[in-house]
């Protein structure tokens, strides 16, 4: 695999297609949906690595985040904002919170002296180092001694503790253990800002300061929907954090208290999805173990990436990723299954009813079949893969239907009424595919002749009579 000198990974591919997934479940729901997602482009890694590179960090960054975008639209992500840390509005969003935090005396200056690491830019106690080693990098950390600016988290470990003791505030909930145990050893003030780190958001009132990097990244999601303006309080709280089980901490630990410290109220949920491990540990470019997002959908198309990691890979447990693995599910899942189901089903309606939807209603042991309240439930709690598996049951039934009813041998009423069924039964599995393979929802409509429903329209009989089909070649071809 080839993998751009400055790229997202597979982790990162995963991460944005789930969001994305439940975004557009929202949508088919009728609900107003604001996606959120971006690049943190400030710290001490951007610096040092644009210095290795001979560039100055923002044409750096500017070459950088062109790979996270192109990710996007390969992926078939559709946010609603792609926001980067070094946007003006959010410059003055961190400035403006932490001058306002200072301001009531939530920010100190003192001296910081402890392990720090470059690679996660996170600060670490004695006791947090693995064999004195970066839990997530497995690096030495660095021996930072310096004036520092320091943020009263230990004053919000209460607030803290009550919130992720909450029913669903982690997603899976059995991360929650891991950080409530942290936090109850005693929550310490918090290290926001560093005099040796020139890349990044400068302190307002201390121009020898620079505000540490995690802090204003973090700030990026209130920066987004619209902090200090009219519309803030119709975006937010947010429903949905999806982030890595790396980060945890910071987006409940220091987040939370940043939080309520700037009086803003608290996201409703932390959702943390597993690593994508590739020959058996999780991607990394610098452990050499990657695979580029962006050429296995140039080859595979996007849907088939987005299917294979949403149905393979259940939300919250480690996943991994190989290309045999895809290629058997395109060819026998998304193929034999879904495409010939297509495929069948409008090539019957072309020769047998003049390529219109004949009139009928769908057929009552078919309706059975699908169970719309245990996808909605599967959905609600995040069991993505689960909830596509229930989609697929009812593709299977669909084709099960077919051998069964064999309207070949039919004629009359009784073939309308089977083929009907069959076309009423892909209208609804379009709109239930929609938030996993947008494409493959959009082709199945435009063999049909219709325009995508919402969840809503998930009830049988709706179809009207009489609408052109067209068939359109074949929905997934098999890889040789």
């Amino acid at each position: 695999m080839i993998i751009r000198p400055v790229s997202p990974i597979f982790g990162h591919a995963y991460e944005k297609v789930c969001a994305d997934c439940v975004a557009r479940w929202h949508r088919l729901l009728g609900k107003k949906v604001f996606f959120l997602t971006g690049t943190d482009e400030y710290g001490t890694k951007i610096q040092r690595a644009a210095k290795q590179a001979g560039k100055d960090p923002k044409k750096f960054v500017d070459e950088m985040v062109v790979h996270f975008e192109a990710m996007d639209k390969a992926l078939n992500v559709k946010y609603d904002r792609f926001i980067r840390t070094t946007d003006a509005d959010h410059v003055k969003v961190c400035k403006d919170i932490f001058q306002k935090l200072y301001d009531k005396g939530d920010i100190y200056l003192g001296e910081y002296s402890g392990w720090y690491c470059p690679e996660c830019e996170t600060f670490y106690t004695e006791k947090d180092l693995v064999d004195g080693n970066c839990p997530t990098h497995k690096k030495k950390p660095e021996w930072v001694k310096e004036e520092s600016y320091f943020f009263k988290m230990s004053k919000y470990q209460d607030l803290v503790l009550k919130k992720l003791k909450e029913k669903d505030s982690i997603i899976p909930p059995g991360r929650a253990k891991e950080i409530i145990n942290r936090i109850e050893d005693g929550l310490q003030d918090l290290s926001v800002s560093r005099v040796n780190v020139f890349w990044s958001i400068p302190v307002p009132f201390d121009k020898k300061h620079f505000q540490y990097v995690w802090t204003t990244a973090l700030l990026n999601y209130v920066t987004g929907a619209g902090y200090g303006t009219k519309n803030f309080d119709k975006i937010w709280p947010a429903d949905y954090h999806f982030i890595g089980p790396d980060i945890l901490w910071h987006h409940t630990a220091i987040w939370y208290s940043i939080l309520a410290a700037a009086e803003i109220p608290l996201p409703k949920t932390v959702s943390v999805h597993g690593w994508i491990t590739f020959g058996g540990e999780k991607m990394s470019k610098s452990r050499g173990a990657v695979v580029d997002p962006i050429e296995i959908s140039e080859k595979h198309g996007s849907d088939a990436i987005r299917y294979y990691l949403l149905r393979e890979v259940p939300f919250g447990q480690n996943g991994s990723f190989t290309e045999e693995a895809l290629v058997r599910r395109v060819n026998n899942e998304l193929a034999n299954e879904l495409g010939n189901l297509v495929n069948r089903t409008i090539v019957m309606i072309e020769k047998y009813s003049k390529g219109e939807i004949p009139k009928g209603e769908a057929d009552k042991r078919l309706q059975k079949k699908l169970n719309l309240g245990e996808i909605t439930e599967l959905m609600d709690k995040l069991e993505l893969h689960h909830a596509l598996a229930e989609i697929f049951s009812f593709v299977s039934a669909c084709n099960q239907f077919i051998n069964e009813k064999e309207p070949w041998k039919l004629q009359g009423e009784e073939q309308a009424a089977v083929l009907y069924s069959l076309a009423d039964s892909l209208r609804i599995i379009a709109i239930l595919l929609y938030a996993f393979m947008p494409g493959t929802a959009k082709k199945i409509n435009q063999q049909l002749g219709i325009s995508l429903g919402k969840i809503a329209d998930c009830e049988f009989n709706k179809l009207k009579a009489g609408t052109k089909v067209k068939k359109a070649g074949i929905l997934f071809k098999k890889i040789e």
